[in-house]
């Protein structure tokens, strides 16, 4: 990140800041499948003023039959187009689900280049708790340009995960529950299989997060469970999760506390326990 572009931001700032030019507000909120809502719902009935719908599952890979995969640099340019973000705005992105979904777009707009790009504390979780505004109107889409720069090395495909298997070079850390990791509850995905990728550590995204207020843990917390699920500080880490959404709030975790080697396996267990060929512990 550069200097001056926080990796959190405070709702007391975005309130001061909501007239900015400069920003662009993201109401990221996605549900799981199982959920009988849309992240769209929660937008029509209230978003913070200024805020465009980044729909997770249509800004992805239109060709890939699993869910949100990353695009490729020209389909995220447009779709960057569409929500008036250009590449010199300073993106600010929440979610309605303490912090659930909104890492995975911060994550996806770094992937591409954009460092200008900042969470929002609590997002509107926090935001709603302190009685601030929220409308049902949609912005005005300026005209803006968006440079694409894809960077491939924050990103792991179901080969790579493979191949480290035999080196071991990268750990892998799993931000389902333990329930999940472990192989006793069920998936939200019925064709998935059960249980995790061999030599896999459990630390659970909301683990991170405050069960109140929706904020991230101090950073001095952050690193003590960070350390208490057996990472090591002197190797990479590849995060893992369902379908890549959780995964990025532990790679955000690890950000914050000064890891930089860092990637997230984007097909993550849809793609892993979704295969017959995938060897699979429990």
């Amino acid at each position: 990140m550069t200097d001056s572009i926080p990796t959190l931001v405070e709702t007391e700032w975005l309130a001061e800041n909501l007239d900015n030019s400069d920003i662009r507000i993201v109401d990221a909120t996605w549900y799981l499948p199982t959920v009988e809502r849309e992240g769209i719902d929660n937008y029509i009935a209230g978003h913070i003023p200024g805020a465009v719908f980044w729909d997770i599952d249509a800004i992805a890979d239109p060709q890939s039959s699993l869910p949100h995969m990353m695009p490729d640099e020209t389909t995220f340019q447009e779709h960057m187009k569409m929500l008036g973000i250009g590449s010199d705005h300073h993106v600010i992105v929440y979610d309605n689900m303490k912090m659930m979904t909104a890492p995975r777009v911060w994550w996806t707009l770094r992937i591409f280049g954009h460092e200008r790009v900042s969470l929002l504390n609590g997002g509107q979780n926090k935001w709603s708790a302190e009685d601030r505004p929220l409308t049902t109107d949609a912005p005005e889409i300026p005209e803006t340009t968006f440079r694409a720069i894809f960077n491939s090395s924050m990103i792991l495909s179901v080969d790579d995960v493979w191949a480290n298997l035999r080196t071991s070079d990268e750990q892998i850390l799993d931000a389902r529950g333990a329930g999940r990791f472990d192989g006793i509850d069920p998936e939200p995905r019925p064709e998935c299989r059960s249980g995790h990728i061999p030599g896999s550590q459990n630390l659970p995204f909301n683990e991170l997060i405050d069960p109140q207020m929706g904020t991230v843990l101090p950073i001095k917390d952050l690193a003590s469970r960070i350390q208490a699920a057996g990472i090591d500080d002197a190797r990479p880490v590849v995060t893992t999760c369902g379908s890549g959404i959780t995964a990025c709030v532990l790679a955000l975790g690890l950000h914050l506390t000064g890891r930089h080697d860092v990637a997230v396996y984007d097909g993550s267990w849809t793609e892993w326990g979704g295969r017959e060929d995938t060897p699979v512990a429990s």
